[in-house]
């Protein structure tokens, strides 16, 4: 079995990969592979696509719809962030079934919580294990919203390879510094740098090794947010809003604020002035049933409620105090508007065409093993 490093950066739009932030990955996936855009599962925040780029699965299989649940009919609600709510079996889980090492290193203690089962080391700077950084040589990490927290996981996945050994390592940062800084800025160049910096050293230290970096999700300027909620109170239509990217992170958003919301009707009569509201609403870009919606993105009927709707460009759904809130310093992501995503791989599986979806880096990798002869449901 081949060893394997997935990288996913956190908020990563194309625009903040290129040749020149980042001339060490298109040198070497330029002569070992390709760099291309792909697409991110829907909706665009982080929990979705992890299950979906470690199980090669689409949500539909995953049951993964965003950062937080509700459930109608009992009322009980909040963020996903331990082990229980992944229904697809995952990368690691096939790894290990064949008696091979894996590493998963993450920036936010989530992703760790509620995909790092079946990994054999695990490291997580917001929840750092002392003793295992002491085995490493490393130092204790930086806050999780420091900048500097991506240089230090590219640091410990360097060194985990090195020191460990691992057959596969699954490395994500925080788009703590891509929500506050877009491309162009030096602080984003200085995160992919850092980035660039170490895939050149783990191929270095480990030419062999099969290396994908992509995103789990783009992110994008919104210069106009609407609460949802209170404008369809104002209305009369009483509803809940579950915000797929809502998370204990808030310094990313301070105000929830994403390009999607389910909405949960309390009275099943009120659709229709509900998508009458909706379609007079600039801002909102489309609304579907629970039905369309699961058809067309590989959506779970039953976690998704009764409609959803998308966010237009440049706008996005926020707890605001009013109906509308104007503003300069928000970037965020959840809409279709974040689906554009880079993949940069050296010596990948497949080829370059065989990669439409983020997803399809592990769902290659699955088919190979299932083919092979291991049963890994």
């Amino acid at each position: 079995m081949d060893r394997c490093l997935i990288v996913v950066i956190d908020g990563c739009a194309p625009d903040y990969l290129t040749p020149e932030t980042a001339p060490n990955i298109y040198r070497l996936a330029r002569a070992h592979g390709f760099v291309k855009e792909v697409q991110s599962a829907v909706p665009t925040v982080t929990n979705v696509n992890h299950a979906c780029i470690l199980s090669g699965k689409f949500p539909e299989d995953t049951k993964i719809v965003g950062n937080y649940y509700y459930d109608p009919d009992t009322g009980e609600e909040g963020f996903i962030e331990e082990r229980g709510f992944m229904k697809a079996p995952t990368i690691l889980n096939a790894y290990g079934k064949m008696g091979k090492k894996t590493a998963f290193l993450t920036v936010k203690g989530k992703v760790l919580g509620v995909y790092g089962e079946g990994a054999d080391i695990g490291i997580s700077v917001q929840a750092p294990d002392k003793l295992l950084l002491n085995r490493l040589g490393l130092d204790m990490p930086p806050e999780v919203s420091d900048l500097s927290s991506t240089r230090w996981i590219m640091e410990a996945a360097l060194a985990c390879i090195e020191k460990e050994h691992p057959d596969f390592v699954y490395c994500t940062t925080n788009d703590y510094g891509f929500h506050h800084y877009g491309p162009e800025t030096s602080e984003a160049r200085l995160q992919m740098r850092w980035i660039d910096e170490y895939i050149g050293r783990i191929h270095e230290a480990d030419p062999g090794r099969r290396i994908y970096i992509t995103a789990d999700h783009g992110m994008n300027q919104k210069k106009r947010l609407l609460n949802v909620k209170h404008i369809a109170d104002n209305k009369g239509i009483p509803l809940y809003c579950l915000a797929p990217l809502k998370d204990r992170y808030v310094e990313n958003h301070i105000y929830q604020e994403g390009g999607i919301l389910y909405l949960f009707l309390e009275n099943e009569k009120d659709g229709e002035r509900l998508c009458a509201l909706a379609e007079e609403i600039p801002e909102i870009e489309k609304i579907l049933g629970r039905e369309e919606a699961a058809a067309l993105y590989h959506l779970p009927e039953d976690r998704i409620g009764d409609y959803v709707i998308f966010a237009s460009e440049g706008c996005a759904f926020g707890e605001v105090e009013g109906e509308y809130l104007v503003t300069d310093q928000v970037r965020t992501h959840g809409s279709l508007y974040e689906r554009q995503i880079p993949l940069a791989a050296i010596h990948p599986l497949k080829g370059e065409g065989d990669y439409q979806y983020s997803k399809d880096i592990v769902a290659h990798m699955m088919r190979d093993f299932e083919n092979a002869g291991w049963r890994l449901g």
